[in-house]
């Protein structure tokens, strides 16, 4: 399966090894946007608020192209700043893609108690409780499988 990583950038030093058992898998995986300059939104901010519009605007409409062209977003939803299964605002606008285009939505980690909590419940994403080999269970399942409490 295609899978596209969504989690905050505060995370991506965290993913290359799931990006490693992903592919062992038999996964395709691909990275969030500037994966490999992370806070390079930071340096856009120090440019002009209209230099950031511009490249968060561009950022914004590259995710939509990832979520699009793969078949499934795995939310990394670890704890941040205190705030456990973090998800934030430009995640949680994937997750919201992935939904309104019918993709498969998995998060690492349970739904967090956060501003988003309704809308996440509403979309009922697979939780994989933090098992991505998980992934290939409910795929290989012929019935609707799911580990997500809310969807037995």
């Amino acid at each position: 399966m295609n899978i596209f990583l969504c989690c905050s950038k505060h995370f991506y030093h965290k993913l290359p090894p799931y990006i490693q058992e992903l592919e062992h898998l038999g996964h395709t995986i691909t990275v969030p946007n500037s994966y490999e300059h992370p806070f390079k939104e930071e340096e856009m901010k120090q440019q002009g608020k209209e230099g950031h519009i511009i490249w968060k605007s561009n950022m914004l409409r590259q995710q939509a192209l990832k979520v699009q062209a793969n078949d499934a977003v795995l939310v990394f939803n670890f704890e941040k700043n205190g705030q456990p299964n973090y998800i934030g605002g430009a995640t949680f606008l994937e997750i919201f893609k992935a939904f309104e285009l019918g993709k498969k939505i998995y998060l690492f980690n349970p739904i967090p108690d956060n501003i988003f909590k309704d809308e996440l419940t509403a979309i009922n994403p697979v939780v994989l409780y933090g098992e991505l080999s998980h992934i290939n269970l409910i795929i290989s399942s012929s019935k609707s499988y799911s580990l997500s409490p809310s969807r037995q």
